[in-house]
């Protein structure tokens, strides 16, 4: 589709004050593109066009678009039209547009809702924040046992239109208990006397509503599933998540992870939106402590400075290649943790697998050592004017330190999970900080042996 194309003509309606042909040619288009559409106009133009949608598309609309529009029309619009469009909107959508409003505004706006729709609302808010319960709906279809499948379809057709999906439904006891699913593919070619607790998987993956959205997304991801119902203590069905929300969660998890690699503190809102202080903000803490840290690569080298004072050549000589050195060991720290962090996200490996992950980092640390160390060594003593001895010292001290950080850098994230913190904190940054000195401590240890210089 032609955006560009669609958005002119569009623009030349609405210029035009022709409402009939510009409510026509809008509700021929996807609510995705519509809305994409309305973050083009201002303000005054937004509520104008938003305005003239039909009932049923307006709340589709609304819930693709970004939250400051949608809280700049609420505002537009008053409590009892926004409230309107609420109460149009799948819960799941509604909540997440609630939770991200101040406490006062959503107070008013539930103070003017239905009664059961604002009891509905409450209670998903109580669910704590990044939880199942507050990402699911309950726009599901749910059959009894003992219904046909003739009762079933007839059952789906009636109350389709008002729900998010149905190809998933739900075999539920007298107690709600979930039993089991059965897939509207399968009910299309039974019989229609049949059971549909003839028909239903027994075998249900389920979360429970307190789990952590990042739990369920992972599970999804695992089974492949469309969606998952979701129960409470007593396997009960309160709802179901489904998998356009779980692709949220996943871009909204690898978004935390991506900034705490780059050692930040996570950020809820989009690059662009977000203000030069708070960015400022979220980036200094990490980088106190590393600069804090920092101070202890400095203090190794004062305290082997009789290394560096012993000879005028072979000081200049390590100086020169401390650079390369600790940029080596970084980057070898830095691939085995963002394998090993992946490893994490994906559920390839856990804690209980260190001593593999570590033996088989430990084998590609050896092999890797033993080309990068001879071709420094050549190097050196043929591109350079040291000599072999200072060859061989920085080449060695080379080979040690990768076989360190590649250890550091697949052990760290493996602890950090198994301590239940999150494993992107282990990343980068920390790694080569801790690195850098070990290759230092590395390398001057070396040369105070083979030049026998008092440390």
């Amino acid at each position: 589709m032609d955006f560009e194309r669609i958005k002119a003509k569009l623009d030349a309606l609405l210029d035009a004050g022709r409402k009939a042909e510009l409510r026509g040619a809008l509700t021929m288009l996807n609510e995705v593109d519509i809305a994409e559409y309305l973050q083009t106009l201002d303000n005054e133009k937004v509520l104008m066009v938003f305005r003239l949608l039909p009932k049923d598309t307006s709340a589709e609309v609304f819930a693709y678009m970004d939250d400051d529009q949608r809280t700049q029309l609420m505002e537009a619009l008053g409590d009892e039209e926004a409230m309107r469009i609420i109460d149009e909107m799948f819960v799941d959508d509604a909540v997440d547009f609630l939770e991200e409003l101040p406490a006062g505004v959503v107070k008013r706006m539930l103070a003017g809702a239905d009664p059961a729709r604002r009891e509905l609302l409450n209670q998903f808010l109580r669910y704590p924040e990044n939880s199942a319960g507050r990402i699911m709906t309950i726009e599901y279809v749910d059959l009894h046992v003992g219904t046909t499948v003739g009762q079933a379809m007839a059952e789906i057709r009636r109350t389709a239109p008002d729900k998010e999906t149905i190809n998933t439904l739900y075999i539920l006891d007298s107690r709600r208990v979930l039993l089991g699913t059965v897939g509207l593919r399968q009910l299309l070619l039974a019989d229609d006397g049949k059971r549909v607790e003839e028909l239903m998987n027994q075998q249900v993956i389920s979360v429970r509503t307190t789990d952590d959205q990042e739990l369920v997304a992972d599970t999804v991801r695992k089974y492949d599933l469309l969606s998952i119902p979701v129960v409470d203590g007593e396997d009960r069905l309160v709802g179901i998540i489904t998998v356009d929300d779980i692709v949220d969660v996943i871009e909204e998890e690898n978004t935390e992870d991506f900034e705490k690699m780059a050692a930040m503190l996570p950020s809820d809102d989009t690059y662009l939106k977000t203000g030069v202080l708070t960015l400022a903000r979220n980036r200094l803490p990490w980088l106190l402590i590393l600069m804090i840290s920092a101070t202890f690569t400095g203090s190794i080298i004062t305290h082997f400075e009789d290394v560096l004072q012993s000879a005028a050549a072979i000081g200049v000589a390590i100086v020169s290649c401390i650079p390369m050195l600790m940029d080596t060991g970084g980057n070898c720290g830095a691939q085995a943790s963002t394998l090993t962090i992946r490893g994490l996200a994906l559920g390839e490996v856990a804690p209980r697998d260190i001593g593999r992950v570590l033996w088989k980092e430990l084998r590609v640390a050896l092999l890797l050592g033993v080309v990068l160390s001879l071709v420094n060594f050549l190097r050196i003593w043929f591109l350079t004017p040291y000599d072999r001895d200072v060859a061989f010292v920085v080449s060695l001290a080379m080979f040690f330190t990768i076989i360190i950080a590649k250890a550091i850098g697949c052990s760290l994230p493996l602890a950090a999970k198994a301590l239940h913190l999150d494993p992107a904190l282990m990343a980068s940054p920390i790694i080569t900080t801790v690195v850098d000195a070990a290759s230092l401590m590395i390398l001057f240890t070396i040369a105070t042996q083979m030049f026998h210089i008092g440390a």
